[in-house]
């Protein structure tokens, strides 16, 4: 069992009381013994100590409106073991998760059954960001533009009309025949940019404010990390409410907060913002002021603009910092030329502005983005880093916070409540200290709680010898010529999980090209050629399945049973050192003399490394291999940092005691079928 290090947590008084509002009594206990709610309501419940002794922590903390770190292992229960208390607290929670996936989980399953397990008459809503809400306007818009280049669009749009007349929550994930990557949605939804607000002629029906309202008259509200910073923190229009409103906030999947937060506590400007301004305007002047000819004109000199702007740097996808940017003498020009566009197109707007509140609000928009880029140009400061982000469908330019630790502290001091930060993966080595310092949680409790799973018995961890240097360009090779043998022990039912995409190029035509020499029909599924979700189902189904991916597959995924018996992890996850950000908060840390390696890097990949190993044991009667092709796990010092952070699975380097604990758990398993 595991060691809990919350301070306060009295463990020689586990039948503490927790009361509901009215003085209403309910204990732990009563909800977690074996003769307690649970095991009454599930058939199949099991008491597991360490998922009761978490719920006292965050009941504790909730009470004490305090701040709790909380890692919890795999199969410890850590999502009813927040749920219990928060539900029992009688005040407003607002639980935020890492992923959709979990999100609905808790909306649709999770939190309707403890609230039936207990009782309590706690209202639920679920809070997504705006662009997953049809809007009427833009909808309409859309409508009468036609600017639709294929058949598909059209149909979509058209099925899109049919559900916002019957709908009640206009979410796009209930919109049936259009999926939600279709490119409708970027025209039937809307953005904080072009949201017209009161202003707007459909107010009153809006989809937006209503899931708002919703949200706010709930006594428990679901988001994810995204919403929370982007529409909570930053105050965006309607959304103020929930968190002065709240007395606890739970972050599920915490160990996603320190990116999450980066992205928000920055500013960013897109392509595609300034594309969107164009069209916007463009369309607007078409209906209110047609006379007007610069105005359309001008739009469309910004949008062939902002398309140079990303054409500067041809077919490549690549982050670089903005000192670097003097290697491509276009980019200078092409940006002043977008601001020059910009300045313009605003000037023409505001003669036209009092016309209707949808051009003063793209000029307001024209304004914000004008000020945005002239910021973004100005000299970099040691407090944050000034990069841009090229992809296939854009440009990016970024200034992100090297430091976020005391932007994320006042957050937390500015009313009081409890927080809580749970997960399964927080710890490195047994020791919270790179999670406190990422998010400046130095006043906050600590309790890790170790799985209940047996690992010795149901997972072999395999290191193979002789592997080359992990920058060897063979190096995908020599990964997939040691996990040859563990595939065909396995016959497929294997996830190949790789750092980088070009890896898993690689190894995806290496697995092909072998199953064809071998005369084996497995499916090979890539991550890419097709949706999470459809992959996943796909894999679930298929048998013999083997799935090759990045690092979309390493959190997130839960397959249980024989269908996952193999997960291989090329290397140990560090962040790629010439990351724009990573660079930056490198160089920062050597000037503060601090080892940006062992409190920075090897933190990092030591978290990412034990979510990809997470994916294998789901469950108490799971068995399996985890192999991980790094070397530098046992032969460097560093290394036993990130080894002593995984699960105690039995372990060797030699491929026959992998075979010998394999056949017997196998064998095992189908005498107990």
């Amino acid at each position: 069992m595991g060691v809990g290090l919350f301070a306060v947590c009295n463990r020689s008084h586990s039948r503490a009381l927790f009361f509901l509002p009215q003085s209403f009594p309910m204990t732990l206990d009563e909800v977690f013994a074996e003769g307690g709610l649970f095991a009454a309501a599930f058939p199949d419940y099991k008491l597991r100590p360490q998922q009761r002794e978490m719920a006292q922590a965050v009941a504790e903390t909730i009470t004490a409106k305090g701040q709790l770190i909380a890692e919890a292992g795999t199969g410890t229960g850590k999502t009813f073991a927040y749920l219990v208390p928060a539900l029992l607290s009688g005040g407003k929670v607002i639980v935020s998760t890492g992923t959709k996936t979990l999100q609905d989980q808790l909306f649709q399953r999770d939190i309707p059954t403890v609230r039936d397990v207990l009782k309590v008459p706690v209202t639920i809503a679920l809070l997504k960001g705006r662009s997953n809400y049809v809007c009427h306007y833009r909808l309409e818009l859309a409508r009468h533009e036609g600017r639709f280049l294929n058949k598909e669009d059209v149909v979509h749009l058209h099925a899109v009309e049919r559900y916002a007349k019957v709908t009640q929550s206009g979410d796009k994930a209930a919109c049936p025949g259009v999926p939600e990557n279709a490119p409708v949605w970027s025209f039937v939804t809307s953005t904080r940019d072009n949201c017209l607000g009161q202003d707007c002629p459909n107010h009153k029906d809006c989809f937006v404010l209503k899931a708002r309202k919703e949200a706010q008259e709930a006594d428990v509200v679901v988001v994810n990390h995204h919403l929370f910073f982007a529409d909570v923190w930053l105050r965006d229009e309607g959304a103020g409410e929930l968190l002065p409103a709240c007395n606890t906030v739970i972050f599920d999947e915490a160990h996603q907060l320190p990116d999450v937060a980066s992205l928000f506590f920055g500013e960013s400007v897109t392509t595609g913002q300034i594309i969107e301004l164009a069209r916007d305007a463009r369309a607007e002047a078409i209906v209110v002021a047609k006379e007007f000819v610069m105005l359309p004109q001008a739009a469309e000199a910004l949008e062939k603009a902002a398309k140079d702007l990303r054409l500067v740097f041809k077919s490549e996808a690549i982050r670089l910092p903005q000192h670097q940017l003097a290697a491509y003498p276009d980019f200078a020009p092409a940006l002043d030329e977008v601001i020059e566009r910009l300045k313009n197109l605003n000037a023409l707007l505001a003669k036209q502005a009092e016309r209707a509140e949808e051009l003063e609000k793209c000029q307001q928009r024209a304004e914000a983005l004008i000020a945005a880029l002239v910021r973004w140009q100005s000299t970099e400061h040691e407090e944050a880093v000034h990069w841009i982000d090229v992809s296939n469908f854009g440009l990016m330019l970024h200034a992100t916070p090297l430091n976020i630790a005391e932007l994320f502290r006042k957050q937390l001091n500015t009313h009081p409540r409890a927080w809580v930060f749970a997960s399964a993966t927080l710890a490195v080595n047994g020791k919270f200290e790179h999670f406190k310092h990422e998010l400046g949680l130095w006043d906050a409790q600590t309790a890790l709680w170790d799985s209940p799973f047996d690992y010795k018995q149901q997972a072999v961890l395999y290191v193979p010898p002789a592997m080359p240097d992990p920058n060897a360009p063979d190096y995908t090779r020599a990964v997939i010529d040691a996990a040859w043998p563990l595939l065909r022990l396995t016959h497929g039912h294997a996830f190949m999980l790789f750092t980088s995409l070009r890896a898993m190029r690689e190894a995806h035509e290496l697995i092909v090209a072998r199953l064809k020499e071998a005369g084996l029909d497995w499916p090979v599924f890539l991550q890419g050629q097709g949706s999470r979700t459809e992959i996943l189902d796909n894999f679930r189904r298929a048998p013999n399945a083997v799935l090759v991916a990045s690092q979309t597959f390493w959190e997130g995924i839960d397959v249980k049973g024989q269908q996952l018996s193999l997960v291989v992890i090329d290397k140990m996850p560090f962040a790629p050192p010439d990351d724009p950000v990573l660079s930056a908060r490198i160089e920062q840390m050597k000037k503060a003399g601090r080892n940006a390696f062992m409190e920075y890097q090897l933190p990092y990949a030591a978290i990412t490394l034990k979510q990809g190993a997470g994916r294998l044991i789901r469950d108490e009667t799971d068995t399996g291999i985890l192999m991980i092709a790094d070397n530098r796990l046992v032969e460097k010092p560093y290394g036993k940092m990130v080894w002593n952070s995984l699960p105690p699975m039995y372990r060797t380097r030699d491929t026959a005691n992998v075979q010998r604990f394999f056949e017997v758990k196998r064998q095992h398993g189908e005498t107990e079928n």
